[in-house]
């Protein structure tokens, strides 16, 4: 498999039945004495370490009684598909980091899958999921560009390229099949990190329906008797342990090529009633599991808390020679201004309970402190400008209306992106450079920074310079300038910064 050393498990039994251990046998065999339950849609590492994950807690306390049916969601997924095949849908899951302050790892053996069907090799067996009665629940992670409407014409016996469009046909056959009994329809859980994410597929498969000219009846079933349910998931999965997975293959006794690891941190917001426990008792089984009423609080959350604290450590962290997460945390002179600007700058401008954003700032720092994950900021740093727009300016607004004065931090995270955006080269590629002298490649709209070039080019000097750049709307949708203090504070910090580094 791409990616992944086969001399890792060459020569060594595959993992299933015949090489787990006892307990983990024994539950290998009960999964497949259920009924299929979840149709999944995306057989790749995140749904693996997440959800399957969760629905593997919940039949180990006897509360799910139910299976998943995997299938992939593009072509290109069939060499995962043929190892869960020969794998019989047994993997191992390690979560490792920090828990409590304490560093864990832990090792399980996931056997919630039973059935794999490439609907590309076999698709009436993927529409023949539809008659199964006792199917609830579709889950899907195809990435964001996987719940794009995409015209396709549907012929009988090929499958439609899309997951929305697989899934129209799968629900008219189940529509047809069950003579559009209401209680066969379906639980919608798309993972796909997008806005309304469950409203977005349901709009989708209704427009293939409008299509492929489908009977109303059969619209009206899709709208009364599914629900499509917007959700925020959050976890990091890193995948398979390249570096050390001959270690455990030797450890063990066998080979596990779907080897992924997770960290301990896991959150899944589903907007939709907590009557649907029933079906999917998640909370129950002790999952970080909520059923809301309105996502919207859980993503300003996020945005601001996880990915603003992100932003705020790569702008700072790569203008003065830090690299990774972890490390810009542990810092020295940056690690406690970064936690200054989290709990003093971002989390007071939040409109939630207080104690509640401490405890997700917390968990968030706990998450960045893992010693499994090497996250590095010039990931984290791509696409910075519409990044610290969304993730950071809103709360250096809050704190301004809050206090009247620029927040310390912030203000320092803004005077570093516009270092890191200062092009080496005004006559050159975009990119800056770096205080070891190394040049950063910028990777962002260029329309804008080709705004932040020519401003560069034409000014008199670096005050004329940022301040055009803080005033420019088609970067801010606002005049940075009128903030007052602001641009003299960016001003200085910045030349503070670029003369520590000479």
């Amino acid at each position: 498999m791409a990616g992944q050393e086969t001399a890792a498990w060459a020569g060594r039994p595959l993992i299933g039945p015949d090489t787990l251990p006892r307990e983990a046998r024994e539950s290998f065999e009960r999964d497949r004495e259920l009924p299929v339950k979840v149709l999944q849609i995306g057989e790749g590492n995140f749904l693996r370490g997440f959800a399957d994950w969760m629905l593997q807690a919940c039949n180990r306390q006897g509360m799910f009684n139910g299976t998943v049916a995997v299938t992939q969601p593009r072509p290109s997924g069939k060499p995962h598909m043929d190892q869960l095949k020969a794998q019989q849908g047994a993997y191992t899951l390690l979560v490792r980091g920090i828990r409590d302050g304490k560093r864990i790892e832990e090792q399980e053996t996931i056997t919630v899958l039973t059935t794999m069907i490439d609907p590309y090799e076999d698709w009436e067996a993927f529409l023949a999921l539809a008659d199964v009665p006792e199917l609830e629940i579709v889950i899907s992670n195809t990435t964001e560009a996987g719940l794009a409407y995409q015209h396709s014409e549907w012929r009988k016996d090929e499958p439609v390229l899309s997951y929305p469009g697989k899934l129209t046909v799968l629900l008219y056959r189940r529509f047809r099949t069950f003579g559009g009994d209401p209680s066969k329809g379906l639980v919608h859980l798309p993972c796909e990190l997008l806005e309304r994410n469950g409203e977005r597929l349901r709009e989708i498969v209704l427009r293939h329906a409008d299509d492929w000219g489908l009977p109303d009846a059969f619209k009206a079933w899709v709208k009364d008797a599914n629900s499509f349910l917007n959700t925020l998931v959050d976890r990091i999965v890193t995948g398979y342990p390249a570096d050390e997975a001959e270690e455990h293959f030797a450890s063990w006794g066998y080979a596990d090529p779907l080897l992924t690891t997770a960290e301990p941190y896991h959150f899944w917001a589903i907007q939709g009633s907590p009557e649907l426990e029933r079906k999917l008792p998640l909370a129950k089984a002790g999952l970080n599991v909520s059923w809301v009423d309105d996502l919207a609080p859980y993503q300003l959350r996020k945005v601001r808390i996880l990915n603003g604290t992100h932003t705020m450590m790569a702008t700072v962290g790569l203008v003065n020679g830090v690299r990774e997460v972890r490390e810009a945390l542990e810092h020295p002179l940056w690690g406690p201004k970064f936690m200054q600007g989290l709990f003093d700058e971002i989390v007071p401008g939040l409109p939630m309970d207080r104690a509640e954003l401490t405890a997700y700032a917390n968990a968030t720092l706990e998450r960045f402190r893992n010693p499994y994950i090497k996250h590095k900021l010039s990931d984290i740093a791509m696409n910075s400008l519409s990044k610290w727009k969304v993730r950071l300016l809103p709360s250096l607004k809050a704190h301004y209306e809050r206090t009247g004065n620029a927040p310390a931090v912030l203000t320092e995270s803004l005077a570093s992106l516009l270092r890191l955006y200062r092009p080496a080269d005004v006559s050159g590629p975009p990119q800056s450079r770096l205080p070891d002298g190394t040049l950063f490649a910028l990777r962002d709209d260029p329309a804008l920074l080709e705004s932040i070039r020519r401003v560069w080019a034409t000014a008199d000097n670096s005050e004329t310079a940022i301040k055009e750049i803080l005033s420019l709307e088609a970067i801010w949708e606002d005049n940075l300038t009128a903030y007052p203090g602001l641009a003299d504070e960016v001003i200085r910090r910045m030349a503070q910064g670029e003369e520590a580094t000479r």
